[in-house]
């Protein structure tokens, strides 16, 4: 999604969630292209780090935020509520274990799973909210607070 066709109340809480996005595909690639292991269990510490930070907002202040507002948005919640508890179930296991045998294959779900529900977000969701032009400027600051409180807690 191109952040300049995005209207001036929502760029900066949509902004926030793309940048998130660009993000955590980048460390996807560089999992991919990592050689040493201990570059691997780095990479999938911090991915897991950003992605739960990622979830917490969305689920704290972006989703409850968009509630209510249409019938087919609410419906793109629920199965995004869900989305999130099964990446939670990921980064739990890879988390739990990452010097563990199974840390490529759980990453590897992970970042399928996770570039499914970006797109889906950014396609679906994220649209139906432009087009139903609502107001996230108050949201917006929620957000990048809330961001800043928890990057720093789990650092």
């Amino acid at each position: 999604m191109d952040k300049s066709k995005i209207p001036t109340a929502q760029r900066a809480a949509l902004s926030l969630l793309l940048d998130d996005h660009r993000n955590v595909k980048k460390l996807f690639k560089s999992f991919e292209s990592a050689k040493e292991r201990s570059e691997k269990e780095q990479i999938a510490q911090q991915t897991c780090h950003e992605l739960t930070v990622h979830a917490q907002i969305e689920e704290e202040i972006f989703y409850p935020g968009l509630r209510g507002v249409h019938e087919k948005i609410d419906e793109m919640l629920d199965e995004a509520k869900v989305e999130h508890q099964v990446a939670k179930d990921l980064i739990a296991a890879i988390e739990g274990d990452l010097s563990g045998e199974m840390l490529e294959a759980n990453y590897k779900v992970l970042s399928e799973y996770v570039n499914h529900h970006v797109q889906e977000e950014e396609n679906e969701l994220f649209k139906m909210v432009i087009s139903k032009n609502v107001e996230l400027g108050e949201m917006a600051e929620q957000m990048t607070a809330r961001k800043e409180e928890l990057m720093g807690a789990m650092a």
